[in-house]
This record gives C-alpha cells, sequence and structure tokens, in this order.
C-alpha cells in the first residue's frame, strides 16, 4: 500500500535552494508540500553545516568600509574566474543575473529573516594566473550557517500561511510523474520504513543537490580532466545524500543536464574525528603562513601554494603530485592566528554568537580551536624540533612516501633565512602574497607578519597532514532565468524547475570552472526566489 500527497507545489529538497523557495511560495498563498530524506534536526541540508560566507557585490557593509565594489567590476571578475565555454549561454546569463542582484535578491532578503554579517569582509580567490575577486566580497553570516538556516527556518515556522506547508523527512523521491508532456508530481520511497508514495500538483521543484557526497564513485566517474586522475583517499565533506540521483531522473525524463565534469573541492581536508558518513571530513582553511609540502615534504613549486589564491590551482597541483595528499607545516603561533575550519561545528564563537570570546580569538588568536584539533584529529602532530616533527610525519605517511628530511630542512631553513633578512629582500612569492594579503585591514587581523617556521619562541611545530575533500558539483540541469528546466532541445520542460546545485546553480553551470567563493549559498537562495517567482507568474 501505498502513500498519496496532493499541493499546488511539490519541493524535492530540504536545503537552503528549497526552503527559499517554499517562503516565496507562502507569500503566494500557495499550498506547498516538501519531502526531504534527511531527519528533521538535520533540516537545511549542508547549509546547516556550511561557515555560511555569501558573496555580494556593492553591499551597504562594503560602502561603509570604503570598498569600491560594483556589478560591473563583479561581473568581469566572474568572467576571468569561469571560463565559461562558448555554449555556455545560460550559465552566463545567470552569473550575470547574480551581480547585478545579489543585493535585493539575496542580501536584503536574507536580512529581512534576520541573517546578519561580520563587520569585515573577507577576500578569498584573489587569483593566480588571472584575475579573481578584485575587491572583499565575501561576508561572514554572523552565527555561522547553522544561524543562517535557523533564521530561514524560523521566518518559515512564523510565517502567518505556514498551515499551507507541509514538510515530510525520510522520504526519498526517486521517479517523476508526467500527464501530456507536463511534469505533474514525483515518487517514492521512504527512508525509514520503505514504504512507496506518489504526490501530485501544479509543479516541481528540483533541490535535491548534486552529486559530490552521496556517492564517491559518482565524483570518481565525473572527475575534471584538468585534475588528472582521482586521488586514492578522497574525503567527503558534501552532504550524504547528494548522490546525484535526481539528476538522472531529471535527465531520464528529457531534461539536459551538463558540465558534470566541473567540481568544486579542497585542497586542505581531513578526516572528520566523528565520522557521520563514509570518509566524512572537516576543510580547514589553510594558514598563508604555513609551508604546503608534498608527500615527501618537499615544498610545491616553483610557484608555493598558498591558501585564498586560486582553489582550483591548489586542488590540481596536490592530484598530479606524489601520493596526491600534503602537508603543511607551521608552528603554534601560525596556527592560532590563521587556522579556521570551513564549516559550523568547529568555529564555535561565531556560531553561537560569543562576541567578546570572538574578539579575544582575533587579538590573541583561537587557542581553543587549535588544541581541539591537535587532540581530536589524527591528522595532526606536533613536535619540539625539526627532527621530531619529521620522525611524526613519517609515521602518519602513506606507504611508500617518507620524508625526505634533507629537502624539507632545507626549504624551511631556506624560507626563514630569507625572512630575517628582512622585507626589503624578499624574492619568494608566498612572502611577497603575504605582504599584499596585510595591505587590507580584513587580513592584517588574520594573517602573521612574516612568522618563522622553525622559530622556537612560536613553538611546538605542527605538521598536517591533508587530503583533497569533495564538496561540489558545479553542473547540474539546465534552467533559464526562472529556473524552469530545459530539454536538450532548448525548450522548457512544463512543470519541472530546479534551484540551487541540482541545476549548477543556474543554468547548469553559473562558476564555470571556477568559483569566486561565496556563491554557493547565494545561488541556492537566488535559484529558489527565482523557482518561486515564475510559478507565481504562471
Amino acid at each position: 500500500m501505498s502513500a498519496a500527497y496532493q499541493s499546488d507545489v511539490i519541493i524535492v529538497g530540504g536545503g537552503l535552494a528549497g526552503l527559499a523557495a517554499a517562503y516565496d511560495l507562502l507569500e503566494q498563498n500557495r499550498k506547498v508540500l516538501l519531502f526531504d530524506r534527511d531527519t528533521p534536526e538535520n533540516f537545511g541540508g549542508l547549509a546547516r553545516r556550511a561557515f555560511g560566507g555569501i558573496l555580494f557585490v556593492d553591499t551597504p557593509d562594503q560602502r561603509k568600509r570604503g570598498i569600491k565594489d560594483s556589478p560591473e567590476l563583479a561581473w568581469s571578475d566572474w568572467q576571468s574566474y569561469a571560463e565559461f565555454d562558448e555554449d555556455d549561454i545560460l550559465p552566463r546569463t545567470w552569473a550575470k543575473y547574480y551581480v547585478e542582484n545579489s543585493v535585493p535578491q539575496i542580501f536584503e532578503w536574507l536580512k529581512s529573516k534576520g541573517v546578519s554579517f561580520l563587520p569585515l569582509m573577507n577576500w578569498p580567490e584573489r587569483g593566480m594566473f588571472r584575475p579573481g575577486n578584485s575587491v572583499p566580497r565575501w561576508h561572514s553570516t554572523w552565527g555561522t550557517g547553522y544561524a543562517l538556516t535557523e533564521a530561514v527556518l524560523r521566518s518559515l515556522r512564523e510565517h502567518p500561511k505556514r498551515e499551507n506547508l507541509l514538510i515530510h523527512f525520510s522520504h526519498r523521491v526517486d521517479g517523476l510523474i508526467s500527464n501530456g508532456g507536463k511534469v505533474v508530481g514525483v515518487k517514492g520511497r521512504r527512508e525509514d520504513n520503505g514504504e512507496e508514495f506518489d504526490a501530485n500538483g501544479g509543479a516541481v521543484i528540483l533541490a535535491s543537490g548534486g552529486m559530490c557526497g552521496g556517492d564517491l564513485s559518482e565524483v570518481r566517474k565525473h572527475w575534471p580532466a584538468e585534475f588528472g586522475t582521482a586521488p586514492k583517499v578522497l574525503l567527503n565533506g558534501s552532504h550524504r545524500y547528494a548522490d546525484g540521483l535526481l539528476l538522472k531522473v531529471a535527465a531520464e525524463n528529457g531534461a539536459h543536464v551538463t558540465n558534470l565534469g566541473k567540481h568544486w573541492h579542497y585542497a586542505a581536508g581531513v578526516f572528520h574525528p566523528f565520522p557521520k558518513q563514509e570518509n566524512d571530513g572537516l576543510s580547514l582553511v589553510p594558514p598563508r603562513s604555513a609551508l604546503w609540502l608534498d608527500a615527501y615534504g618537499r615544498r610545491f613549486g616553483p610557484l608555493p601554494l598558498v591558501g585564498y589564491t586560486d582553489t582550483g590551482y591548489l586542488v590540481e597541483q596536490v592530484c598530479k603530485s606524489p601520493g596526491q595528499y600534503s602537508w603543511q607545516v607551521l608552528n603554534w603561533k601560525i596556527a592560532i592566528k590563521e587556522l579556521a575550519v570551513s564549516g559550523s561545528e568547529y568555529m564555535t564563537s561565531i556560531r553561537n554568537k560569543k562576541k567578546l570570546k570572538f574578539l579575544k580569538e582575533i587579538l590573541f588568536g583561537n587557542k581553543e580551536l587549535v588544541s581541539r584539533l591537535l587532540k581530536e584529529s589524527k591528522d595532526f602532530v606536533v613536535a619540539n624540533s625539526l627532527s621530531e616533527l619529521a620522525d611524526k610525519m613519517d609515521a602518519l605517511s602513506l606507504p611508500g612516501h617518507k620524508i625526505d628530511r634533507e629537502v624539507m630542512f632545507r626549504d624551511i631553513e631556506g624560507y626563514d633565512a630569507m625572512i630575517g633578512r628582512g622585507e626589503a629582500y624578499f624574492n619568494d612569492d608566498q612572502l611577497r602574497r603575504i605582504a599584499n594579503f596585510r595591505k587590507y585591514r580584513g587580513d592584517k587581523l588574520r594573517v602573521c607578519k612574516f612568522q618563522r617556521i622553525d622559530d622556537p619562541k612560536a613553538y611546538p611545530l605542527i605538521a598536517i597532514r591533508e587530503f583533497i575533500l569533495s564538496r561540489k558539483s558545479l553542473g547540474g540541469i539546465v534552467t533559464d532565468l526562472g529556473s524552469r528546466v530545459i530539454d536538450v532541445e532548448g525548450k522548457v520542460i512544463p512543470g519541472l524547475y530546479a534551484v540551487g546545485e541540482a541545476s549548477g546553480f543556474g543554468g547548469g553551470g553559473i562558476h564555470g570552472k571556477r568559483s569566486l567563493e561565496g556563491t554557493f549559498l547565494g545561488s541556492c537562495v537566488l535559484t529558489g526566489r527565482a523557482a518561486a517567482r515564475a510559478i507565481g507568474n504562471g
């Protein structure tokens, strides 16, 4: 026996994109039925665990701090970084729409839900070989992605038309229902008891995520060619249900699914101390004053790897290196100043909105975070000499990749010696970048002033074993600016919409080859709201 449901609109997926669509549909007095595969405590999807940074263009916060931004500048940066293919027409259209509408469609919408942002913007993805962000645009949510998700959920719970929203958890949608060429519903099976169900409505919104978490074999199958071969050890930093199931279902129903070979992964992943899924990982924000070494302990080069530059380049270099994993070598002083975790779980002072504690961490270092990671993570080692550090690194090295001590010691000594000669004599790209980072006030607070590695006053020494961490698929279902799904012939499939990562964050690949960062959560809101608006316009 199967259950049957009926509603005006059916949303598949309870992440940020689905929640944004649901809210705006309630504003239209629509009856909404939302199916989510997960359990109630995880409602909100990956956004709940995210750090919560969002890219906005020309906000009041930027202007207040003298940052001169504009949609025209952001559009230039986006095109440079994305390197769109000729046939990426709709992705390009979505990207331009994002930079022109990020404030009214995303920033102001979130602010109206009670979301606030830290006063200083971050400045990631400045670019290595081509321009990235010309100015700081990454607005950090006060309270991390957890608070952002809770604010949106609260707005849904308190909505005057809340009774029009029906939510069913542990419901796995695995098929679409069509009638006369129009999608009119979905079908599936419950995760908890196996009971079948179907639902009918006037429109279906796919907000089910991408393919970079639930099934890492799919990630390997579609691994980006420019990254070489997929690493043997690949960590999972995505959602356990981001398995690409509904991308396949959509394609089977005529949808154009594209750019599945374009991914957004991170190079500084460590095994999660308390895993909730296979190969569960944490994504570290790599300290910019640490030396990035390959599996043998040799510094990457000739261009050193430095965080905040080009994430795709970092991933590519690690994937093409021996062992396909890496080390970062630093010390306690660097760690407490620069080390962070890209997520809500470990960034507790921000997540819990503890202002005094957060300010203390900015001024004196986040000792609690580093101490916790040193205690809980098997990928961190601590020592009081380079020789002892190399011994402990060897104990963690994967088979066949012992540390080349002579080279590692030489690289560290050479780097430290250059710092000792003074800034006027820096001839190292990492030091030049650090000098540039520190000219921006927001980075000066987070980056050490040319700190030597082997400095007894900054001991203990720390080495972090890091792996590639799978995060997001940049491709997906092709959509127009109303989030309507487009078929392989370029026509709209009536009744079917796709939002968030399921749509490649807009158009089947709004980011092209790489993201300016902070555009994932923003695109979820943007595409979800676009779908609701298109449905409202009939």
